[in-house]
């Protein structure tokens, strides 16, 4: 059931032994969201726990000390989560079926959970959860400020994208009224690159292909890539935009072999009036229209194929 920021506050007021769940391989707006969700429980008394994958080193300035208390919990909540796939299989198989409210921003949110906060027009889980604490009247601290902040600009690529409105840009300037210190978090989660990415992002580079009369870039990531540059998987995020930012590119596919060896998977970027989210919904995914992903199973060529045939198809529809 679709629900408003007034009954999700309602509805997290009357809950404790909470267990807070965001999607594998985290992004910003995932550990924003996650972490500010858990200082604000913390500060209504509640007893609350939170599950984490492993934070990327780009996002440290992120991580907070959490409390792991041992209990059985009574509730699950899950943030910036559109489809409970995504909390991977462990944490699916354990809680996917029972969490309670999910607050997102994601169109393509499937209503897994029993109660659901979504604002599709919302840049980030993070703008949502600021919506919903504003008019609680809830009282921020910088530090629950700034975690919000971090969801807000990392899911806006520094407010670059075409998600980003007004709305956002006035959500990210009250949040600076609380004491963020937005040119540090800037500086560490955009401009810093450790040494294993630089080398990581050269051999991504090396091996781009352009297709459509370069309207299509497509960047396969091997596993080879990772074990020579010494990158863990966790940290590759900034590599998913870099096919886009081509001259003439309206589609960049980045398509990561996974770990296991057993499938790829696909992140995908694209210029309007071109629709990534139509695109990986034709191949069983789904997202944003200008930010999607995928997995795909076969070989690399034969997903390297479907993914191609896929894109021409939306390519030739829009141009």
């Amino acid at each position: 059931m679709r629900i408003d920021h007034q009954k999700a506050w309602e509805l997290l007021g009357s809950m404790d032994r909470i267990l807070l769940l965001t999607h594998r391989l985290p992004d910003g707006d995932a550990l924003g969201s996650v972490f500010a969700l858990y200082l604000v429980l913390k500060a209504l008394g509640k007893q609350v726990r939170c599950v984490t994958d492993r934070i990327p080193a780009s996002l440290k300035a992120a991580e907070i000390p959490c409390e792991e208390p041992e209990f059985a919990p009574d509730h699950v909540v899950t943030v910036d989560v559109g489809d409970r796939k995504l909390l991977g299989e462990e944490l699916d198989a354990l809680y996917g079926g029972r969490v309670e409210l999910s607050i997102d921003h994601h169109g393509t949110n499937t209503d897994f959970a029993r109660y659901s906060l979504v604002d599709p027009a919302a840049a980030a889980a993070c703008e949502v959860l600021f919506d919903m604490l504003r008019g609680a009247n809830f009282p921020l601290t910088p530090a629950i400020a700034g975690e919000l902040y971090i969801g807000i600009a990392t899911d806006t690529g520094c407010f670059r994208y075409g998600n980003t409105t007004a709305k956002t840009m006035r959500a990210a300037a009250d949040l600076m009224e609380y004491g963020v210190d937005t040119a540090y978090l800037n500086t560490e989660i955009f401009e810093t690159k450790t040494r294993a990415f630089t080398a990581f992002e050269r051999m991504a580079m090396n091996a781009l292909q352009t297709h459509f009369d370069g309207k299509c870039a497509l960047m396969l990531i091997t596993r080879e890539m990772y074990e020579k540059s010494g990158l863990d998987e966790s940290d590759d995020k900034a590599i998913n935009a870099l096919p886009r930012q081509i001259e003439g590119v309206y589609v960049g596919i980045t398509v990561k072999e996974k770990q296991d060896g057993k499938g790829f998977r696909v992140s995908m970027r694209s210029k309007e009036p071109v629709s990534a989210a139509a695109i990986c919904a034709s191949l069983g995914g789904g997202g944003h229209r200008l930010a999607a992903g995928c997995e795909l199973t076969g070989t690399k060529e034969e997903v390297v194929a479907a993914l191609l045939a896929a894109a021409k198809t939306e390519i030739d529809r829009a141009l």
